[in-house]
């Protein structure tokens, strides 16, 4: 009977080991995981700084004045959903494609930020989503439809 309760003990004995180890994997892996709970906070915190960052390096945005031609041109872009050619461009704003092409590089230099994208032989354009957003805000451009009239 002896031998029994001895066996039966080292069994528990082996099972509690078991048990104590089980334990010790269990804080380890709970120690990691809040370490990565720990670098994903500062990271989260970083990429906020970097937006707020963006965001007001965006806000900054100076716009020079644009002539009634540049305003044309923005307005086509700025209303339009997708990127546009210079044909649909002059279209739209009832000028000719070289003044088109003109007016896209001082809209530009005046610091209207322009996607482009060239496609099957055509360039595409747009307005930043970003600075459409802003614009919307406060009107950088400044236009008015006094300024049409």
């Amino acid at each position: 009977m002896k031998e029994e309760f001895n066996s039966i003990k080292r069994i528990l004995d082996e099972h509690l080991n078991s048990i104590n180890d089980n334990t010790d994997e269990i804080q380890v892996l709970f120690d990691y995981l809040h370490d990565i709970e720990t670098k994903m906070d500062r990271l989260s915190s970083r990429l906020d700084q970097l937006q707020m960052s963006q965001n007001s390096s965006i806000e900054k945005m100076k716009v020079s004045p644009l002539t009634t031609d540049e305003k044309k041109i923005f307005l086509v872009l700025y209303t339009e959903e997708h990127q546009i050619t210079f044909e649909e461009i002059a279209k739209k704003s009832h000028l000719s494609n070289p003044i088109v092409k003109e007016k896209l590089n001082t809209l530009v230099e005046k610091g209207i930020p322009l996607e482009r994208f060239y496609s099957n032989g055509q360039f595409f354009f747009s307005i930043t989503k970003e600075f459409k957003d802003i614009q919307a805000k406060e009107n950088l451009v400044n236009l008015s439809l006094e300024s049409f009239m």
